[in-house]
């Protein structure tokens, strides 16, 4: 016996939301507010940020859930102010207090000596209170347990590491980093480097994949929306997936060519680059696919889109 299609308990489609995330909530929760607000039926974040920090949470809807692992792969940009002389469990202000030590007076290039060394590549150990996963379960939910696990080394890159501000006891940085940087252990690793410990104390994400921070928008700004039933400019506030999609190489398909990416088929694309992902658009500039070179050096597609329209 056939199962039975689950019918949609929402509103079917495409967008992605540049949300503005409060502090003091899950990056989940945010989501879940926001489906609920646009009503959806299916909705996804990239990217998940601790409950102290603020900032970009691309929101995606529809097909655009297909494409999350672009803006998880991307670059990212975070302000943060880190606190010098403590040290606490968790790398930020939520945690418990491990050690205090007297803040010697650094200058600033004594404080650029040591945020040079940080700069390029390297590795990075993620912390305890991270969501990643050891046998099912998440570290942070292991160390809440009193439990600590070996955790291997992660390859990270530093695109920028800059001093914008700093006081008697505390620095301000921004940061250009790759995917799977953990700024918190970055903050950490820096006040062991200064000898005197530090922990975030405030942590913003700026950009994601090069979206416009600009077109963020908070929660009570969709919340007024909806409560004066202004449906449509809710909908406006979301941009076209296609959007995800922006900072890859783009290639244009002929109708017969569309036909053939949607069954699966590879194709010949002179000019294509044999590496990475790739854009696969109709002569209306909609994202038909994601593709991506094969040995025989054809472009398959990797993750195919049926748009379902605003």
């Amino acid at each position: 016996m056939m199962g039975r299609r689950r019918k949609p308990r929402g509103r079917r489609f495409d967008g992605v939301l540049l949300l503005d995330k409060p502090q003091g909530i899950t990056s989940n929760a945010a989501l879940q507010t926001v489906k609920r607000i646009y009503n959806a039926d299916k909705a996804g974040h990239t990217g998940s940020l601790d409950p102290l920090a603020t900032g970009m949470l691309p929101i995606l809807f529809g097909e655009g859930t297909k494409l999350s692992r672009l803006l998880l792969e991307a670059d990212k940009v975070y302000t943060t102010v880190a606190k010098l002389g403590v040290t606490t469990d968790s790398g930020d202000s939520d945690g418990e207090v491990l050690e205090t030590k007297a803040v010697p007076s650094f200058t600033d290039e004594q404080i650029e000596t040591v945020l040079a060394g940080f700069r390029g590549e390297g590795e990075q150990i993620p912390s305890m209170f991270s969501a990643l996963k050891k046998d099912g379960k998440k570290l942070y939910e292991l160390a809440r347990e009193g439990i600590e696990v070996e955790r291997e080394p992660r390859p990270i890159h530093i695109f920028e590491l800059t001093m914008t501000d700093r006081g008697d006891d505390w620095i301000a940085l921004r940061v250009h980093c790759s995917k799977g940087t953990y700024v918190r252990t970055l903050v950490e690793d820096i006040g062991q480097a200064l000898d005197c410990g530090a922990h975030v104390v405030e942590l913003r994400r700026t950009d994601v994949a090069g979206f416009d921070a600009s077109r963020m928008v908070t929660l009570d700004h969709l919340n007024a929306l909806r409560d004066e039933r202004e449906f449509e400019a809710m909908d406006q506030l979301c941009g076209p997936i296609e959007s995800l999609a922006d900072h890859l190489p783009r290639f244009e398909l002929t109708a017969e060519e569309v036909s053939w990416i949607v069954q699966g088929q590879s194709l010949i694309i002179p000019g294509a680059p044999t590496k990475g992902d790739l854009a696969l658009v109709d002569s209306q500039g909609h994202l038909v696919a994601l593709g991506a070179m094969a040995d025989d050096g054809r472009i398959g597609p990797t993750r195919l889109l049926v748009s379902t329209g605003q």
